[in-house]
């Protein structure tokens, strides 16, 4: 079963995913039909262009389809995927953890949990990608019934203890799993930031200083 979100380019006669490197960071991995060897590039923080690694092809893999495939998988979550070649079809191999980096291990650990599966799949919309608006705003509605929060908020706790008790009771419940512990939820975290158009938790981010500057106008009112 392919557990990945994978893209039809146009540019060349190729396939496309979002990947997870190995160096860290965000990618995109390339498949052309009848091709041995994928086309691989890391995606520039600054400026989103795609930076093909040493080894890859041009004549294979030109720039304009790295570039279209960065555009067609943005917001696509992490989702697994084995040693893959294409030729009339898309073949899966098993995956290779062994060989991979401890780091690495970790992290494909992390993705292929049934916790972080439902906690994606409850936010990837019909595009197959995630829907970050959907997401914020389920996880404010839920602030703002929560008791905890209340309490934290009266009690002057910071914007990001807020945002780090509403986040972590969220992707519990979501995860079905009261028992994820932190570093856990830090790297889901990670990896939704990493395949987000902006910092995944910024309109949450803004609600909790709005409620923060609520609450000390009232109290100054007082």
């Amino acid at each position: 079963m392919i557990r990945t979100s994978v893209v039809n380019l146009t540019e060349i006669p190729a396939v496309a995913f979002r990947q997870k490197l190995t160096s860290g960071g965000s990618g995109v991995t390339i498949l052309r039909y009848g091709a041995e060897q994928p086309g691989v590039a890391s995606i520039s923080k600054t400026s989103g262009r795609p930076i093909p690694v040493a080894n890859c092809p041009a004549e294979l893999y030109p720039e304009t389809a790295f570039a279209e495939a960065i555009a067609l998988t943005a917001g696509m979550p992490y989702r697994r995927l084995g040693t893959v070649r294409v030729t009339g079809e898309l073949v899966l191999a098993p995956d290779t953890l062994e060989s991979e980096p401890e780091t690495l291990r970790e992290t494909a650990v992390i993705i292929d949990s049934e916790e972080y599966q439902r906690i994606v799949d409850c936010y990837t919309d019909r595009t197959r990608k995630l829907n970050y608006d959907l997401l914020n705003r389920d996880f404010i509605q839920t602030a703002h019934s929560s008791g905890q929060v209340r309490l934290m908020i009266e009690e002057r706790a910071t914007a990001d203890e807020i945002r780090t008790e509403i986040v972590k009771a969220q992707l519990k419940k979501l995860a079905r799993n009261p028992t994820l512990t932190e570093p856990q939820i830090g790297e889901m975290i990670k990896l939704l930031d990493e395949v987000s158009p902006k910092s995944v938790f910024r309109p949450l981010n803004d609600e909790i200083r709005k409620w923060l500057r609520t609450a000390g106008k009232r109290e100054r009112d007082a």
